[in-house]
């Protein structure tokens, strides 16, 4: 069978371009391959039928670019969610929008089975709580576009890292990544996370109040989102830095981890990765088992949605488990609210949030 998706939000990430990978040019003006459209596209079983947007002029221009009838082109979510009937529904929109849109999904009359959100999950912890309760209610799937996840380096590198044990217990880790902290560095601190499998206990953060997208993307309004960083003690013990204050041109993503059995050194950015065994007190330079070469913005990012796309049939189809869910998703979201906590009170926070701080919001786009 053919599983049947729609969008909703029409703009960079579900198929026109994406600032800092595309050419200014071309955002919002044609079809990218490195979106929830190219994914889909890219992917047997599954077709994208059906897209809403607000905006008109830029519902008709995807849909223009991506082949969508003009019948099946919806002004407005809600239109889209009750004339259709959808197994995945994508959600492309700002950050602060997505709790709206994800609920209304999974409660419409569409009935997905999965809905598809991007990256961050939420503008606050509650509203991720509120996305995760309602999908389980409704039996919806919830997944989340930590696109890092759906590349096959970075999953075979977890299981070195859990299963293989490769640098034994870790003790410490060491990031660095560009501003903006929800924007961006969500998806350093979800690969922070996945690679650990665990979370946060005890943040402390500064903020910058530094973001660039405000004149990259002629924004009209500030927002919340802003470089920033600190440090985080995860349950485990693992303590973490976390520096996201560096601008996108002078930025590397790198994280640097040191276990009891050894080293991982990590650039995404340079693509370089690094692996050092500890033998008899010293570190001893070795391959990364089973992977052939570093991560890389351009091959491996790039194929993330394709295998996003091809994972979420795969779960429709029964024949594998989620594999970034909105709980996970939630873990990352904890440490950036943190941070933002703690800048503001001057004290650690611990994690969970409980209210009022767990209601927090940091608006971004």
């Amino acid at each position: 069978m053919t599983y049947t998706a729609g969008i909703i939000g029409t703009g960079g990430i579900a198929g026109m371009g994406i600032l800092g990978m595309h050419d200014a040019e071309d955002i919002g003006q044609k079809k990218v391959r490195a979106s929830h459209a190219g994914g889909y596209d890219a992917t047997e079983g599954i077709e994208l039928v059906a897209v809403a947007d607000v905006d008109e002029e830029k519902l008709d221009r995807f849909g223009e670019a991506w082949d969508i009838p003009s019948d099946r082109r919806y002004v407005g979510h809600e239109a889209m969610l009750d004339a259709e009937d959808l197994d995945v529904v994508s959600v492309c929109t700002p950050s602060y929008l997505h709790a709206d849109h994800v609920v209304d999904a999974a409660r419409s009359a569409a009935d997905p089975s999965l809905v598809w959100c991007e990256k961050p999950i939420a503008s606050s912890v509650t509203d991720a709580e509120e996305m995760v309760d309602v999908c389980a209610e409704t039996n919806t799937e919830l997944l989340v576009n930590h696109s890092f996840r759906f590349t096959t380096k970075l999953q075979r590198l977890r299981d070195l890292v859990q299963d293989e044990d490769i640098i034994g217990e870790v003790h410490s880790v060491a990031t660095q990544f560009r501003m903006e902290l929800l924007r961006n560095s969500t998806h350093l601190l979800d690969t922070l996370v996945y690679l650990l499998d665990d979370r946060a206990d005890t943040v402390s953060g500064y903020i910058t109040g530094e973001n660039e997208a405000v004149d990259s993307l002629e924004a009209a309004e500030r927002v919340d989102d802003a470089g920033g960083g600190g440090f985080v003690v995860m349950d485990d013990g693992t303590f973490v830095t976390i520096d996201c204050t560096i601008p996108r041109a002078e930025s590397s993503m790198t994280l640097q981890f040191i276990g009891s059995e050894g080293k991982l050194y990590l650039n995404n950015d340079d693509g370089e990765w690094r692996y050092w065994r500890l033998e008899d007190g010293d570190h001893v330079e070795e391959s990364l088992p089973g992977i052939d070469g570093a991560w890389t913005w351009d091959e491996d990012y790039r194929d993330a949605f394709a295998n996003a796309a091809g994972d979420i049939v795969s779960v429709l189809d029964g024949d594998v488990p989620n594999p970034s869910t909105g709980e996970e998703a939630t873990r990352s979201l904890e440490i950036i609210a943190g941070f933002y906590i703690s800048h503001y009170t001057g004290g650690q926070v611990s994690i969970p949030l409980d209210r009022p701080l767990k209601d927090v919001t940091i608006t971004s786009w």
